[in-house]
């Protein structure tokens, strides 16, 4: 697998971002490793709180969290997927599939980190890896916050807007992952954010995971990934730990599937649930703080 590291001083001056990297190295499931990247803040003893992106974007959505959840006591651990951030990325699209990350993420979050009673916090692909990890592995969960996100098995319609996002994730001549971000948000990204969300990508020959991930969302039953999915539902119909939905008010790719877990997670059945206001795709950006405030709730009453 031919596989591409971008240049430390790319992550130069970030704003807001001041923790230093650290790595797992899980195999890459071809005869080699992958260097996963992620940061962490908080006490070591603290209660984890594991904060999954999705795409195009990396540890650096969750800056105006980290420091909410740490300052609280908690210890607030962010990966960057592989093929984002400061992971590295396999060149060719085809050396991404679900099953991969999803195993690239379980070896460096269970057998190098060994994280136990996480509450995970989840948005866009963050869900679609997470819930799987917790479907699968749910002895290594406490709780779960779901926020605009899914956990697809390709046996429902998807929206058209996700439709319309998949064409031109693989069809567009150019891909500005910082524009991207800033679609996906209700504010206005200052200059040095956007060029934040660009910094893992010096050209497009780093670009093959933000580029295939959408196309290898379930979009149809025998999709394959379906299968897993179906079973990773399964267990969480039977997920009885608490599990709380807080999705924004303005995502029109995940709009409405909070309702699927209130009705069939029972962790999620007779809880209160939230709605931010004000929030975009990427709502880490417009209502990151109150996304925080509202994690530290739920983690210190349930």
């Amino acid at each position: 697998m031919e596989v591409l590291r971008t240049p430390d001083e790319r992550f130069a001056a970030l704003p807001d971002f001041p923790y230093e990297p650290r790595y797992a190295e899980v195999d890459d499931g071809d005869g080699g490793t992958l260097r996963l990247a992620y940061v962490e803040a908080g006490p070591e003893d603290g209660a984890v709180v594991l904060l999954l992106h999705g795409e195009p974007s990396w540890s650096f959505l969750y800056r105006r969290m980290i420091p909410v959840l740490a300052e609280a006591g908690l210890r607030a651990v962010a990966p960057d997927l592989v093929g984002f951030g400061r992971s590295d990325k396999p060149a060719r699209q085809e050396g991404h599939s679900y099953a991969r990350h999803v195993e690239w993420l379980r070896a460096a979050l269970f057998d190098r980190l060994d994280l136990r009673a996480i509450t995970l916090v989840c948005q866009d692909w963050g869900g679609l890896l997470g819930l799987r990890l917790v479907g699968e592995h749910p002895d290594r969960f406490a709780r779960v916050v779901a926020a605009n996100t899914g956990l697809p098995t390709g046996d429902h319609p998807m929206s058209e807007a996700f439709l319309a996002w998949q064409r031109f994730a693989t069809t567009a001549e150019r891909f500005d992952v910082g524009r991207i971000v800033q679609n996906g948000t209700v504010s206005d990204l200052p200059d040095a954010v956007v060029a934040g969300y660009d910094a893992p990508f010096p050209d497009d020959r780093f670009k093959a995971g933000p580029r295939v991930f959408p196309s290898l969302v379930p979009t149809r039953p025998d999709d394959p990934a379906s299968a897993a999915n179906r079973a990773a539902w399964e267990a969480l119909t039977r997920f009885d730990r608490p599990f709380l939905t807080a999705f924004s008010d303005g995502d029109p790719i995940t709009g409405g599937g909070d309702a699927v877990f209130r009705k069939l997670v029972p962790g999620a059945q007779g809880r209160e649930h939230v709605t931010l206001a004000g929030g975009g795709h990427f709502l880490q950006e417009d209502v990151g703080p109150d996304l925080a405030r509202v994690v530290l709730e739920f983690v210190h009453t349930t």
